[in-house]
Formats: C-alpha cells, structure tokens, sequence
C-alpha cells in the first residue's frame, strides 16, 4: 500500500536505490570477462552437443543406406559370379527373379532415403508429415506389382512368343551377341 511516500513501510528513495543498482548487474556481466567466456563456453558447448547428436544421426542414416546398399549389390555381384548356373535354373521365371529383385531393392533403398529426408523437411516446415509413409508403401507397392504382372506375364508366354517379343533376359542378349 502506498502511504504517504513510502510502500510498506520504506522509504520510496530506498526503493529507488534498489532498483537503481538491480538494473546495472547486466551492465557489470557485460563488462565481465570472466563471465563472457563462460557464457561463451557454455553455448559452444551446447553447439557442440548439437552437431554431436547430428553427426550420430547422419552416421546412423548412411549406415543404414549403406547396408541397404550393399545388400542389394552383393546380391547382383553373386548373380553375375555365378551367371552360367543362374541361366540354367528352370523354371525360367526363378532367372528373372534373381536378375530383377536387386533392382528392387536398391529401388527400394533410394526411396526410403527420399522418405527420410522428406520426413525431415516436413518436421522442419511443421507440415504434416501422415501422408509420406502412406506414399511410400504406395509407390512401392505400385513398382513391385508392375514387376511381379510383368513376371507372371513373362512366365505364362510360350518359347515362340518369347522370341517374337524379344523380351530375354541381358543374359540371352549377351550370349546371342558373342
């Protein structure tokens, strides 16, 4: 309560007093040495544990991309090793399966990379990001039934038609050409 100059009991000049030297501690921070570089310490510390946390998360990601990866070229690097009894599995479809799922998958691998980093575009806009993985296991989805359709199709042609077509495998190709 304010009573005749005076705010519970003190003296108004008192107060004033106070606040006067309230108001100059950033001033004394300010000229601080000693208090800038801890200041300084701490937000580069903070900074760092930033890009620590970034780095383990970028290691994270090409670790998976990179296992995906690789996957999916040993898988193609065994077909190409052993080509001669690969040509010689029947049925003949079980070829073209062993030719295209590496395809796949490494189709597979740069679509969820894209996923990924989409997801973190979005989260950094603060869009929406429920339509993504729903898109990805759509187009996905969509690529692998094209490939099994043309398969079957593959499968269910007679030898005559096969050639008319020309739709042999890039062994067949290679072989006739040597």
């Amino acid at each position: 309560m304010v009573r005749g100059g005076s705010v519970a009991g003190l003296p108004t000049a008192v107060m004033a007093h106070g606040l006067k030297d309230a108001s100059t501690w950033w001033e004394q921070i300010n000229e601080s040495r000693v208090w800038q570089d801890r200041i300084f310490h701490i937000l580069a510390a903070l900074y760092g544990v930033v890009a620590a946390v970034a780095l383990v998360c970028l290691f994270h990601i090409f670790y998976t991309y990179m296992s995906l990866s690789m996957m999916s070229s040993r898988i193609r690097s065994l077909v190409f090793v052993f080509r001669r009894e690969v040509q010689k599995l029947q049925p003949e479809i079980v070829q073209h399966v062993l030719l295209d799922m590496p395809s796949l998958a490494f189709f597979t691998t740069y679509a969820l990379l894209v996923l990924f980093w989409a997801e973190i575009y979005y989260q950094a806009r603060a869009v929406s990001t429920d339509g993504l993985r729903p898109s990805f296991f759509t187009v996905n989805a969509v690529v692998y039934a094209v490939q099994v359709k043309f398969l079957g199709h593959c499968f269910t042609l007679s030898p005559g038609k096969w050639e008319v077509l020309k739709l042999g495998s890039f062994y067949e190709g290679a072989s006739s050409v040597s």
